[in-house]
């Protein structure tokens, strides 16, 4: 008697296929060597309005995912799922403020009735708040960035991961910054928010691994986006002076991290989980 068992994972498609029979979910869905990119995968995005998330949104939607734009602002993120209609792909706009338990599991729940399920999450909404030193710090500005970028978090991952547990699997990725890793002067609410992300995305990998949920974290450096240019206010010095910070002596762009995001989500990823990959042209490595 032959146990499938025995045989080599990337083997194992072909003798199902000989078997007539599926290949059983692996990490999130089922691995097919065939099966290289995310064609009918139903992928939620969350600040998916500009910047990382409409990267994301369209990095996917390029590879024949269905795509459901979650953003707070309604004008942008409609925008991002025009585009990809636009480009003949499946998207649909849904508005949702993450920091509020009703909004996410409302907009979750419409996104598996359009769609008919859930396989990949990229949970990317976050801000940076305003800088101040930590005993200067207001507590309504630290309570609102850690409402939207921890506490969102965890509220999309609790709703998603329920969707995902009825549907046998899936994969979410979570994405923290190179703050979750070290320490930045003036920003105490946006470094303790995205160490909080990398601390969450751990216990949850430990939590659902056995479940073919996979959940990892992506850290980017510093990337050219609206976030960014809010922080340097167009300022090309102090854009020169992020780039001399960088090893790799530039800024990063949106696709490169949509990019990481899009491997953590893949097959190729399949026994990876629990990780925070971090995306920074060697800013830490100082």
């Amino acid at each position: 008697m032959l146990y499938v068992s025995t045989v080599p994972y990337e083997a194992r498609h072909v003798l199902y296929s000989l078997l007539g029979t599926r290949m059983p979910r692996q990490g999130g869905y089922a691995v097919d060597a065939s099966d290289s990119g995310f064609e009918g995968r139903v992928v939620l995005i969350t600040g998916a309005a500009t910047g990382i998330g409409r990267a994301a949104a369209l990095a996917f939607a390029q590879r024949g995912a269905h795509v459901a734009v979650l953003d707070i602002n309604e004008d942008a993120g409609s925008l991002t799922a025009q585009k990809i209609q636009q480009a003949g792909g499946k998207a649909e706009f849904f508005k949702c403020d993450v920091s509020r338990s009703e909004d996410v599991q409302k907009s979750i729940r419409e996104v598996v009735r359009r769609f008919g399920r859930l396989d990949i999450a990229f949970n990317n909404a976050g801000i940076e708040g305003a800088t101040s030193a930590t005993a200067e710090r207001i507590e309504s500005e630290w309570d609102k960035v850690l409402n939207t970028n921890l506490k969102g978090v965890w509220l999309c991952m609790k709703y998603e991961l329920e969707q995902m547990l009825k549907g046998g699997g899936g994969v979410i990725v979570n994405n923290s910054s190179i703050a979750g890793l070290v320490g930045f002067e003036q920003a105490s609410a946006y470094v303790a928010s995205k160490h909080g992300i990398i601390g969450l995305t751990k216990t949850a990998a430990l939590e659902y691994a056995k479940f073919n949920i996979r959940v990892n974290a992506v850290c980017p450096g510093v990337i050219h986006t609206p976030m960014v240019d809010r922080f340097t206010q167009g300022s090309e010095t102090a854009i020169k002076q992020l780039e001399a910070g960088t090893p790799i002596g530039r800024l990063g762009q949106p696709e490169e991290i949509a990019a990481a995001a899009l491997w953590l989500s893949s097959p190729q990823a399949s026994f990876v989980t629990g990780h925070a990959l971090v995306a920074d042209g060697g800013w830490i490595a100082h």
